[in-house]
């Protein structure tokens, strides 16, 4: 597990496949996503700080939740709760609009279903820093395949998130290079439209059910 505090008061935990990330305010803290169940961050939270701890989720996907173990109570969008296997935890809904505040931090909850229909963003106006979960990244692959993943719905939320773009000046993503700049949700939203309308060429993945589609920017596995 690598662990950086990108900024003041604000920790990347890396364990080399997905990021966590974690906001340390001085009564109290916010850990976004848990990682799998061995990324060891809950480890690294209390080699940092012993504050009280919220734990918010962008999403359900096991590298996100995995790590929820020790935990009695985090947030997460209700449309996910039913990939949370973790049955100790008492789950708390997400809402659009939901704020929450650590030190000189505010987290505003973005609900952007489509990579599962229960993800949300983060979005601090004043710092204009998302913290995006799998639905931004610079190049992917973003997952898109299965019965809880939805591309349209994941296209009109990229649209809803590029109405924000003046809002937007740093993206933290959970996977690949970090950090990014807002338009790569244009990228994505592009790439994902020629997905939607069949200008991708596909090519069947080694080993998941699914397809490997390159946009010019994006790979999306669908």
């Amino acid at each position: 597990m690598q662990v950086q505090e990108w900024r003041k008061s604000l920790y990347v935990l890396d364990d080399g496949r997905v990021r966590a990330f974690l906001i340390v305010g001085s009564n109290g803290a916010l850990l976004i996503d848990t990682g799998f169940p061995d990324s060891g961050v809950k480890e690294a939270v209390e080699k940092i700080t012993d504050l009280p701890l919220t734990v918010l989720l962008t999403h359900g996907d096991v590298d996100h939740v995995g790590g929820l173990e020790g935990y009695s109570r985090c947030f997460l969008h209700e449309k996910d709760w039913h990939l949370v296997r973790d049955g100790k935890t008492v789950l708390e809904p997400l809402r659009e609009g939901d704020e929450f505040r650590c030190g000189d931090y505010c987290l505003e909850v973005i609900e952007i279903p489509g990579h599962t229909y229960g993800s949300v963003a983060f979005l601090d106006r004043g710092k204009k820093l998302l913290i995006s979960g799998d639905s931004v990244q610079k190049e992917g692959p973003i997952y898109m395949f299965g019965s809880h993943r939805n591309l349209d719905l994941y296209i009109e939320s990229q649209k809803k998130l590029k109405e924000m773009e003046d809002q937007i000046q740093v993206i933290l993503p959970s996977h690949h290079e970090y950090p990014i700049g807002p338009e790569y949700i244009e990228r994505n939203l592009q790439d994902a439209i020629a997905l939607q309308e069949g200008r991708l060429p596909g090519e069947q993945h080694p080993f998941l059910p699914c397809f490997s589609y390159r946009g010019k920017f994006t790979e999306f596995y669908y």
